[in-house]
């Protein structure tokens, strides 16, 4: 809900206004370490109430957790725009000093993006060809070889899901820099090109 606020430039209430009920997680995105609400009509939030008590569900002393989500909540937007941000640069590409950078700049054979969905902190990487498959991408993309140190000074692991049967999914949240997804471009260039090879 915070994520698709911020990319539409809304605030919250305006999309839950079409919903009957609301659930908001605060961990992820808003960086609170644990959380969630619930939001809908008393009959729903008064069954939901009963349902988690009789499943033995409740916290003790939650006033720090709940400080921890109204913090997140009051930087979401900030917070989350840099996300979307980051997102965008690794799908789209950027100019600057060392040159443009991307993949839909890359134009490897190997992968591509649709940069029309590229909307908040989430970017599928389409994986062309027979190979690699989406795993075995994520595999390469995970590990660190002698051979990347030696060629590029550097050991980067970058953690991708594979998402269907030629996606992958990759998400960023408030721990990933604009320089981390910049290694994480430049270690996908990498293993593009040793599959290639």
């Amino acid at each position: 809900l915070m994520n698709a606020a911020v990319a539409q430039g809304v605030e919250p209430a305006q999309i839950a206004q079409h919903c009957d009920s609301v659930s908001l997680c605060f961990s992820k995105g808003l960086g609170a370490p644990c959380g969630a609400v619930l939001a809908g009509h008393r009959e729903l939030v008064g069954e939901a109430w009963r349902l988690r008590k009789l499943l033995g569900g409740g916290v003790r002393q939650a006033g720090v957790l709940a400080a921890a989500a109204r913090l997140g909540l009051q930087r979401a937007a900030e917070t989350l725009r840099g996300d979307h941000d980051n997102a965008r640069r690794f799908a789209e590409g950027t100019s600057g000093p060392r040159g443009c950078w991307g993949i839909h700049a890359l134009g490897s054979p190997l992968c591509s993006v649709s940069l029309a969905a590229v909307e908040t902190n989430i970017v599928m990487v389409n994986v062309q060809g027979a190979w690699p498959s989406p795993a075995e991408l994520c595999d390469r993309l995970r590990a660190v070889s002698e051979e990347e140190v030696a060629e590029t000074g550097r050991a980067v692991s970058v953690l991708l899901l594979p998402w269907a049967a030629r996606t992958v999914r990759a998400v960023w949240h408030r721990n990933i820099s604009a320089r981390d997804t910049e290694l994480a471009r430049r270690k996908l260039e990498f293993v593009a090109r040793k599959c290639q090879e």
